[in-house]
């Protein structure tokens, strides 16, 4: 039996202080001191302590940060939260009741006053001399949050938050980056539209820009030139976006 199912069936239990203690202390109050500023084992004496306690913390803080990112704008919409379940089920392979000790892990999370940050720092405290394992988390949070077919701005500054405070350098995360975010998804950007978007609304987009940046029809507005030039550069880049996105869709 791994940790946590050890865990939810109470058979041992650690002092995990700062914002991950709250939260575990919340899903797994009856074996949890929240007010214990260190993490330390209080009753296991299996020898696979120190495994077991980077665990627990792995899985609370993974959880934890994806509550706070989920809700970057303000709200969780449906398609996040299916993000985060598919998760769960497509790349932790979680059984019905871990995936519930995690949701409680997750809601927890949303209730405490802890920022993103926050959650960020105490990982980093537990895990910063294992640069595998930080890496792990952003490629974690940045796989759920494209989930849904694109990287928010929101989402994308709460991980490089992360990134600055796991002392990653910017390479490694343009690497991970690499691994779920195209270069075509800034294509997407200029038109407006988002991967998600049907074929027709990338059409629809499209022309309606080419009607508003033409130069015939910027030219008719009376801009100034400098202004008129850099019109003219969008109209450009327009074109290069819906060519790219029209190759890889083959529109």
């Amino acid at each position: 039996m791994g940790w946590l199912g050890k865990a939810i069936g109470g058979t041992i239990g650690f002092a995990m202080g700062g914002p991950l203690g709250a939260v575990a202390g919340a899903v797994f109050g009856h074996m949890f001191d929240g007010n214990d500023e260190s993490v330390e084992l209080i009753t296991d004496r299996s020898g696979r302590s120190s495994a077991e306690r980077s665990q627990m913390a792995f899985f609370v803080a993974s959880f934890s940060m994806l509550a706070k990112l989920a809700k970057a704008d303000g709200r969780i919409s449906d398609a996040e939260m299916r993000s985060i379940r598919q998760f769960m089920v497509r790349d932790l392979n979680l059984n019905a009741q871990s995936q519930q000790a995690a949701e409680q892990i997750f809601h927890a999370a949303l209730r405490t006053p802890q920022s993103f940050e926050d959650f960020a720092g105490q990982f980093y405290q537990h895990f910063y001399g294992q640069p595998q394992l930080l890496e792990l988390m952003i490629d974690i949070l940045l796989r759920v949050s494209v989930a849904d077919g694109s990287l928010q701005e929101d989402e994308e500054r709460l991980i490089l938050s992360a990134v600055r405070i796991f002392k990653l350098t910017e390479a490694d995360y343009q690497k991970l980056k690499s691994r779920y975010v195209r270069d075509t998804d800034r294509f997407y950007a200029r038109l407006g539209c988002s991967r998600s978007d049907t074929d027709e609304t990338i059409k629809k987009k499209y022309r309606s820009l080419v009607r508003d940046y033409h130069p015939d029809t910027i030219a008719a507005k009376g801009l100034p030139e400098e202004f008129v030039k850099f019109a003219n550069d969008k109209f450009r880049e327009i074109q290069e976006a819906y060519e790219a996105i029209s190759k890889e869709r083959r529109l």
